[in-house]
C-alpha cells in the first residue's frame, strides 16, 4: 500500500470511530480506541513491521485514554 492510501484509510477509520455517539462507550474508551488506531497506523508507517504497529497502538491507546 502506498503511504497516501494508508493515511486515507486511517483517517476514515478514525473519523468513523469518532462519529460513534452511542452510550455504549465512555469518552475515555472512545479516545483510547481512536488513539490505538492512529498510533498503530503511525507505528506501521514509521517502523513497517508488526512490532512497530503494536507498539504504536499501545502507546496511542494509552495517550488517547488520558485525553479528556
Amino acid at each position: 500500500m502506498k503511504t497516501i492510501t494508508k493515511i486515507l484509510v486511517v483517517t476514515a477509520i478514525a473519523a468513523s470511530m469518532a462519529a460513534c455517539t452511542s452510550n455504549e462507550m465512555t469518552t475515555s474508551q472512545r479516545n483510547a480506541a481512536i488513539g490505538a488506531v492512529v498510533g498503530g497506523a503511525t507505528g506501521n508507517l514509521i517502523g513497517g513491521d508488526t512490532g512497530a504497529t503494536l507498539g504504536g497502538a499501545a502507546l496511542g491507546g494509552m495517550i488517547g485514554s488520558q485525553i479528556k
